[in-house]
């Protein structure tokens, strides 16, 4: 039966007014879409949503800051993930909300689906919740530190960064270029690499999209982890950590060894300093790109936004060499890590914590306190840095039922690797089929 832009979008305005993750929806786009509906199309009827920094033809594209207008120019073409997806047969049903400018861990004005006392993470949130609450099936949005997995382990969805360069970036309003990367979010491990299938790929409009090969995502999707060689973390990562994240984490290994998979512990120590080097590269990268504004309009950025901005303008470019040198250094001894160890994935928590109260600035850790950026960030950043890809799946909930989430790392490229470990474990629990509170079956 070919679907009508109404009925497709009546639910998700429903839902929407108690949770706030859509910026603007589409009908008059969409119902062109419908119009032209093929079933035998890759994404055929899935529901996709789309961050607000990715442009969307006739849609603002406003980035969750004021600095764009009040409503914000309409876009005159889309960014070539959009025009993928329409051209795979996907109903782009709007936009999402972002922390502003692409650079936050709360989102706010959006609820996690599951308490909206609580943040769906950022900067990717609306589309975290969206998926979350049933609004569509997939969304895309943007991982600089942690910006697709972090949503997708608070609210409780899988959400995959790809590696650097696999998805082209034009049309996206960037953050850092050397760490952006754009990526799916989707209530299933499928619904990602069904999305991922069709906006991966170099495109002459992105120099650094990777010239190489991509696809094949499905193939192998079921394949299992038996006789997979995957690390886990000794140290870093596990500290440190609220101790309902930590059991599930450990529970979820267990699952794994018990799938068959031969998973040993690895020394990843090296990695502090990574949350250094991170905030080094996208403080300047991003006081450059936004150097205009942040000369013409300081006072319509946020104020924790601007002065980040304004401390990566005035950092010495020797910090900045020094980062990218560290940046190097991390890479070098992850890839030695992986080969070392013959591993074929890595696996570690997403964040250390469950979501956050929408005004919570600190988690209280039995070894002490910690900002809520830097434990969110702490445990993602690191594979910006190496430009891995790195996937989130929900491993569990705590005793407030909030989702937490298990992190499955690769070698670059080798997202099918992510994905058929991810897909293993989702299918061995039953995380992926809880439904929040807040959602489109909910009257």
């Amino acid at each position: 039966m070919v679907p009508s832009a109404s009925s497709i979008l009546e639910p998700v305005s429903r839902t929407d007014e108690a949770l706030g993750s859509m910026v603007v929806l589409d009908p008059v786009g969409l119902e062109r879409q419908c119009a032209d509906f093929h079933e035998d199309r890759l994404l055929a009827g899935m529901k996709i949503a789309v961050k607000d920094i990715i442009e969307v033809e006739g849609l603002p594209n406003g980035c969750g800051s004021a600095l764009y207008g009040d409503p914000p120019p309409p876009s005159r073409s889309d960014a070539e993930v959009v025009a993928r997806i329409r051209k795979a047969g996907g109903l782009v049903i709007g936009k999402t909300a972002a922390h502003e400018l692409a650079c936050g861990v709360y989102t706010p004005g959006t609820g996690n689906p599951w308490d909206l006392a609580r943040s769906p993470g950022g900067s990717s949130g609306g589309s975290g919740a969206a998926v979350a609450a049933g609004l569509c099936d997939a969304a895309l949005g943007s991982d600089t530190g942690g910006s697709i997995r972090i949503p997708a382990s608070l609210c409780g969805i899988a959400g995959l960064k790809p590696t650097y360069g696999l998805v082209p970036k034009s049309g996206v309003e960037p953050l850092s270029w050397s760490l952006d990367h754009v990526g799916p979010l989707g209530k299933t491990v499928r619904d990602c690499a069904l999305l991922l299938e069709a906006i991966a790929g170099a495109h002459e409009s992105d120099p650094t999209s990777a010239k190489r090969a991509s696809g094949g995502y499905l193939e192998k999707l079921d394949a299992g982890v038996a006789g997979l060689r995957i690390g886990m973390p000794a140290g870093f990562f596990m500290d440190p950590i609220d101790p309902q994240t930590q059991d599930a984490f450990l529970a979820a290994v267990e699952v794994v060894r018990e799938l068959g998979a031969d998973v040993t512990p690895v020394d990843v120590s090296y990695l502090v300093g990574s949350l250094e080097a991170e905030f080094a590269i996208v403080s300047p990268e991003a006081a450059a790109y936004h150097h205009a504004n942040l000369c013409r309009n300081p006072e319509l950025i946020d104020p924790s936004i601007r002065a980040m901005l304004v401390a990566g303008a005035a950092l010495p470019s020797s910090y900045y060499l020094r980062a990218l040198r560290w940046r190097q250094v991390i890479a070098d001894e992850m890839r030695e890590t992986f080969v070392g160890n013959r591993l074929d994935a890595f696996i570690a928590p997403t964040v250390p914590a469950p979501a956050q109260l929408h005004d919570q600035e600190e988690f209280a850790y039995p070894g002490g306190e910690e900002p809520v950026i830097s434990s969110f960030v702490r445990t993602t950043a690191p594979f910006n840095l190496t430009g891995q890809p790195a996937l989130s799946v929900p491993c569990g909930f705590t005793d407030d039922v909030l989702p937490l989430g298990l992190q499955v790392v690769g070698r670059p490229f080798a997202e099918d690797m992510v994905l058929r470990i991810g897909n293993a474990y989702e299918q061995a629990t039953d995380w992926a089929a809880q439904i929040p509170p807040i959602h489109v079956t909910t009257e």
